[in-house]
């Protein structure tokens, strides 16, 4: 089981708490987990993120192909499973077209066909304007978790180096 990364773990990571010119080690740490084959995003995120123009854009323009993975036939799959779940709540209807156009909707297909573990920011609601990620999770049972428990899970140490005077 792997964990599979929200944008929004990115876009807030940079613009809060592990911005890339002063946490390093927190960018550092995304890459040798994937590198241990824990910790993947899809590439519909990726897309996301390069569209930004900026320090995030270079940083996931430099990752490795199986950083975020495409969608295999599995996933292609597991799509049609995830509409019917949203398409069966009382949804607006352009809520269900926005999500089943957004990245949301390939995230948690790609969970589901593989047994990953979501990692978002975003929390569970029950409006219809909007299809949140954790509720579609809960719905289909698939375990979604935010930034920090993902970090505490992993034992993840961001330590500051020791400096001589």
């Amino acid at each position: 089981m792997a964990y599979l990364l929200d944008a929004n773990i990115f876009i807030q990571a940079k613009n809060l708490h592990y911005g890339m010119d002063f946490c390093p080690a927190f960018w550092d740490w995304l890459m040798e987990t994937n590198q241990a084959e824990k910790l993947y995003s899809i590439e519909k995120v990726g897309d996301e993120l390069l569209a930004g123009n900026d320090d995030l854009a270079v940083w996931a323009g430099q990752r490795h192909e199986g950083f975020f993975l495409p969608p295999d036939d599995a996933t292609i799959h597991a799509l049609s499973t995830v509409a019917q779940w949203v398409r069966r709540r009382d949804y607006r209807p352009a809520a269900i077209s926005a999500f089943l156009q957004d990245a949301d909707y390939y995230l948690i297909a790609f969970a589901l066909a593989h047994g990953h573990v979501v990692v978002t920011h975003e929390i569970a609601g029950d409006g219809v304007k909007r299809v949140k990620i954790p509720t579609v999770c809960i719905g289909l049972k698939i375990k979604c978790i935010g930034p920090y428990q993902m970090l505490r899970n992993e034992h993840a140490k961001f330590v500051l180096e020791r400096r001589t005077a």
